[in-house]
């Protein structure tokens, strides 16, 4: 495969961006090698600068349920961009969206656009903090909640991409109200509420997407449903990979529970930058400027973001979510048996539309068994599959995603790659 344009951009970028990218994960450190540089996209594949073709099971992190370009959504976005980009003011499109999301989700009865997953999550615990009186939470081994400065301890993703355990930057005074519980282990949780009594809120993922994809079990989502209500805490359940993504109505519908607050993202804006935090209106009255909890935001409810994700959560029938699950499904059956075949311990965990492969012979429920698993084999199977021109997250940590857009045909050409990378290593 050739890559000159790709290196030559990699080098060019090195002078202005901070190692040529604008996310770490963008930069191969984990895998090794030079980045692709990306010029467009077309339903399930996307295309380099050098013209290589790859099938994309990234999907720009998840949102891109419908695969790239999808017509209905390219059409609102050029009809909307008609009429002006962002005008720092209130647009009948916001409350429009604002309706089908809370409809989705049956606990939220308000909701509050921001621009980004990280802003959600940030705006969520403020609001947790102010709503109970109290300071600390509990936050889960492995799973991210985006870069904010409390919660950059025990993340996945970037983080353990990185093999670093926090950031610089970060004052001790910033963390000393996070409490790391191990996600799956509904004791540990109960030891950080029994020490502390000052707890605001739980946050997870309630499908571990960081560490690789990692389900609740059924007994520890549940189970945490009873344990913070018992102790009047708020749980926030960060639906920002996993909202309309596994489910119309999330993992929340999956697991029927019903969280005090939600943060969403990626798929709300039909892949442009957005994300939102909502839940019951009694919480939510407190957000200014209703209440005195503040959080503001120029180009919140994009008029562009908005149309788009309108569009695309439009199309999102019963038929799009079956004829993903069964085509995930379908290819994690298929990785399983490939590296069988090619005697391999592999872990294949996935839920509609989200797949996480591991280098070890598993089960994975916990971010230990993710670290633990063999990352030298992922990094040489993520460069055998690029070479084959399967497009796969540059990290062991993340998720990997199947869309509508992809055919049978894309996903046995992925199976045939995979076959052929399992048996180098």
């Amino acid at each position: 495969m050739q890559l000159e344009k790709s290196v030559a951009l990699f080098n060019k970028g090195q002078k202005h961006l901070v190692g040529a990218v604008n996310s770490p994960v963008r930069a191969f450190k984990s895998v090794g090698g030079v980045p692709v540089f990306i010029e467009r996209a077309k339903g399930s594949k996307i295309y380099d600068v050098d013209g290589n073709e790859y099938i994309d099971l990234v999907l720009s992190y998840g949102p891109m349920i419908l695969g790239h370009r999808h017509p209905r959504v390219e059409r609102s976005i050029k009809k909307a961009l008609k009429k002006g980009y962002t005008f720092g003011a209130s647009t009948n499109k916001e409350i429009r969206l604002a309706k089908m999301v809370c409809n989705a989700f049956p606990g939220m009865d308000k909701v509050r656009f921001v621009n980004s997953g990280t802003e959600a999550v940030l705006s969520a615990i403020r609001l947790a903090r102010a709503f109970t009186g109290h300071n600390k939470i509990i936050k889960f081994s492995g799973c991210y909640h985006g870069h904010s400065d409390a919660l950059l301890v025990a993340a996945g993703s970037g983080l353990a991409t990185l093999s670093l355990p926090g950031s610089k930057g970060v004052p001790d005074d910033a963390v000393k109200n996070t409490l790391i519980a191990e996600y799956n282990n509904l004791e540990s949780v109960k030891v950080q509420i029994e020490a502390h009594p000052d707890i605001a809120a739980v946050i997870l993922e309630p499908i571990a997407g960081n560490m690789g994809v990692v389900e609740p079990a059924p007994e520890f989502i549940q189970e945490l449903r009873v344990l913070t209500k018992k102790h009047d805490i708020l749980l926030i359940v960060d639906e920002v990979m996993t909202g309309f993504r596994v489910a119309r109505g999330g993992a929340q519908e999956l697991y029927g529970i019903a969280p005090d607050l939600t943060t969403l993202g990626k798929v709300i804006g039909g892949g442009l930058p957005v994300g939102a935090f909502g839940g019951r209106a009694d919480i939510m009255s407190h957000i200014a400027p209703e209440g005195n909890v503040y959080q503001a935001g120029t180009l919140s409810g994009n008029p562009l973001a908005c149309v788009a994700g309108l569009t695309m959560l439009r199309a999102l029938t019963d038929e799009v979510y079956s004829a993903i699950r069964d085509k995930t499904d379908y290819l994690a059956a298929g990785l399983k048996k490939a590296a069988e075949a090619a005697g391999v311990p592999v872990c294949v965990n996935h839920v509609c539309g989200m797949f996480g492969l591991f280098f070890t012979a598993g089960p994975v429920s916990q971010f230990d068994h993710a670290a633990n698993a063999n990352i030298e084999q992922f990094n040489r199977f993520f460069h055998a599959m690029l070479d084959a021109g399967v497009y796969l997250a540059p990290s062991a940590f993340e998720a990997g995603f199947v869309s509508a857009a992809h055919t049978h045909d894309d996903l046995d050409a992925t199976l045939r790659a995979a076959a052929s990378a399992f048996k180098t290593l």
